[in-house]
């Protein structure tokens, strides 16, 4: 049976407070055989101490053996089954930033990257470019004119930008132009199937026409493509289980997949002391909070454990924060692994707690990946994360007679 269909039918409403706090990338790998990984290296006495009064686990965001995008990790978080709701990276930076897709347009999420003279890459992310740097750099692209075509660009944060594609008979099944390594040139946009020829076309002379207009540039001189993708429907937080859901983000992708979902998007915040000053702010407003904290995952794709270690001690000293607000259910997760060894999303399962007062406690002592290995929530799928937060915050009635 489908859940929302479930949930739909079962939903009670009540004045019960959810809070999902996120670190993305949030698992890891230890740097040798038998050591620990950077959660479990990381000083994390909140978390810790939320460990013991809540019951752990570990998640899976798509199935066993899957890497999983964000895009798929964060919509399985919110409930929604990845391999049913399959949405592009495009549409998510677009939406994000606040840009409203129109039916047929196709979305595209734009790294910028520094390409040498044998136009090789040497850098996925020219350097990690600020924002005052990038932004002007993607309005110029904005000169890029492809007849038949509306071209729009708009600056996002950092190297990254988003470009939407509006014209005749346009579809998104087209392959990443990112070969995700440095050392070779970008690949070349090529469709999945023939009615996405015409756009693949259409981004091969985006690329070439920016190029030059990027050519006297020091780090981002290149760029590359990544989740060609249109607009995406799909049911609201509200309809499916009954919740005034907010959404405190810094970065505009995780803002488009919660506004995908109905969230509100909550103030626009630069750190996380900012983020849970919105969240006490905001508090007898809403039913549900989703706090997203990215920099555990930017660091583990960098290949730094210790830095990586930093993150995770910065985002366990935000908890006491959030427990002051008393909420019902508070649930500590990330929507996928990032490993520093490994500098990429992975496969492995995600170590989560769920703390609330009618949850069955466990014998987890700390946070981290061999304590929730044991954990009471055992490895499950995270899309079933929603149901039970609904259940222990008294939000689901009682299934059949």
């Amino acid at each position: 049976m489908d859940l929302h269909r479930l949930t739909r039918e079962l939903h009670v409403k009540n004045d019960t407070k959810i809070v999902m706090y996120v670190a993305d990338g949030l698992g890891g790998l230890p740097q040798h055989p038998g050591g620990l990984t950077e959660l479990e290296t990381a000083r994390t006495p909140n978390l810790d101490a939320l460990a013991q009064r809540g019951i752990c686990g570990s998640s899976v965001p798509v199935t066993l053996g899957i890497s999983p995008g964000s895009g798929p990790g964060h919509l399985a978080l919110f409930g929604y089954d990845p391999l049913q709701y399959l949405i592009g990276r495009g549409a998510l930076e677009a939406t994000g930033i606040g840009f409203e897709l129109e039916e047929g347009d196709v979305a595209v999420r734009a790294n910028f990257c520094t390409q040498g003279a044998d136009g090789n890459i040497s850098d996925r992310r020219a350097g990690r470019i600020p924002t005052e740097e990038s932004a002007p750099l993607a309005i110029k692209l904005r000169e890029v004119s492809i007849p038949g075509i509306q071209v729009f660009v708009e600056p996002v944060k950092e190297h990254r930008f988003v470009v939407i594609f509006r014209g005749h008979a346009l579809h998104g099944r087209v392959h990443d132009t990112d070969p995700q390594v440095t050392g070779v040139p970008p690949l070349d946009p090529v469709a999945v199937d023939s009615d996405s020829n015409k756009t693949a076309e259409v981004a091969r002379q985006f690329i070439h026409q920016a190029r030059k207009l990027l050519a006297d540039q020091p780090k981002a001189n290149g760029l590359t493509l990544r989740g060609f993708s249109g607009k995406p429907e799909l049911p609201s937080y509200e309809e499916v289980y009954g919740l005034r859901a907010a959404a405190i983000a810094v970065y505009p992708m995780y803002k488009g997949l919660a506004r995908l979902v109905g969230m509100d998007i909550v103030g626009q915040p630069h750190t996380l002391d900012e983020q849970i000053t919105l969240l006490e702010q905001n508090w007898a407003r809403y039913d549900f909070f989703f706090i997203h904290f990215k920099y555990s995952d930017s660091t583990g794709e960098d290949g730094n454990f210790a830095a990586k270690v930093k993150r995770i001690e910065e985002f366990d000293a935000a908890v006491p924060r959030i427990n002051a607000l008393n909420p019902d259910v508070l649930i500590v997760t990330g929507d996928h692994s990032t490993p520093s060894m490994l500098k990429s999303h992975s496969w492995h399962p995600v170590p989560t707690i769920l703390a609330a007062k009618y949850c069955r406690t466990d014998a987890c002592q700390k946070f981290g990946e061999s304590e929730c290995l044991r954990g009471g929530l055992g490895q499950f799928e995270a899309k079933h994360l929603m149901t039970l937060a609904l259940a222990n915050a008294g939000r689901l009635g009682k299934y059949g007679a």
